[in-house]
């Protein structure tokens, strides 16, 4: 087939032998069936957004580290050099991601380095050495339903326990090896710290899991993973291998609004005095 024009570099560089075919294309990106050596391999490439783009990544870029206060002050800005910096941030965030996650022992696409603008992993397979199919298109019975949904809510723990959320976790990103899911897709990845929507991400994530294999095994829909795991990881009681029961009791007090009112006059009050006193005395002075 043609050379993509984004893998040319990779052929020049001799990190490519051959363009087999093309995976898969979306609006973030193109992925190709590649030969390096023996190896038959994934390459990613991204695609450059327009401005709207960046608006759109806004939410999930929050709280994300920045090389220097040069390029943050840049990005904040929304400067040519800004938009730059942060289409180059997004790019890099996969393949970052995806090393961490290997090493924590979630079920990802083992990367092969970031090379031009393109990630090289390893391409996930079917028992016939076909490229797996998604979870949206697997035909599962309920046990194996309920296996997955337990494999992956692990892998979810994982991320959680290194300060990450996938941010846009559903049917549709996961593929089905002959071992077991197979989480891919994490550029949009959140910090579970530094952003102000990671738990209502993290929740959305766990949720389209619970609704996706809950089709198969239907006792799935009554468990609230999610809130779970949110809750010890907000008491930094949440572990790796943490045993989840998929229970929880939901706080349903009514706040006492009134009572929260006299609080915020009573300080402000006692500020107010507090501040009187330091001016009487400062005029006896």
């Amino acid at each position: 087939m043609k050379i993509p024009h984004g893998l040319q570099p990779m052929i020049d560089d001799g990190l490519i032998d051959e363009v087999l075919r093309p995976l898969k294309s979306g609006k973030e990106a193109s992925v190709y069936v590649v030969r390096c050596g023996d190896e038959v391999r994934c390459a990613k490439v991204y695609k450059d957004m327009a401005q709207r783009s960046f608006q759109a990544r806004a939410q999930y870029q929050e709280g994300r580290k920045v090389r220097g206060s040069r390029q943050a002050r840049a990005m904040a800005k929304a400067t040519k050099f800004g938009r730059r910096e942060q289409e180059t941030a997004w790019k890099n965030t996969e393949a970052e991601v995806l090393y961490q996650l290997a090493d924590a022992g979630v079920r990802v696409p083992q990367p092969h380095g970031f090379f031009h603008g393109v990630l090289m992993m390893d391409l996930v397979t079917d028992a016939d050495g076909h490229s797996a199919p998604r979870l949206v298109e697997a035909d599962l019975t309920a046990d194996q339903a309920r296996a997955f949904h337990a494999t992956l809510i692990g892998d979810v723990v994982r991320m959680l326990c290194l300060g990450l959320i996938h941010g846009d976790l559903s049917e549709y990103n996961v593929l089905v090896a002959p071992d077991g899911p197979v989480i891919i897709d994490f550029p949009q990845t959140v910090s579970a710290a530094g952003n102000n929507a990671a738990r209502e991400m993290l929740l959305r994530d766990v949720h389209n899991l619970r609704e996706s294999l809950g089709r198969h095994a239907p006792e799935l829909h009554d468990t609230y993973y999610g809130e779970e795991m949110w809750a010890l990881f907000e008491q930094g009681e949440l572990r790796p291998d943490a045993a989840l029961t998929g229970a929880f009791v939901f706080d349903e007090h009514t706040a006492d609004t009134r009572a929260v009112l006299f609080s915020i006059e009573d300080a402000r009050q006692e500020a107010i005095i507090r501040q009187q006193g330091r001016e009487e005395a400062a005029e006896s002075d």
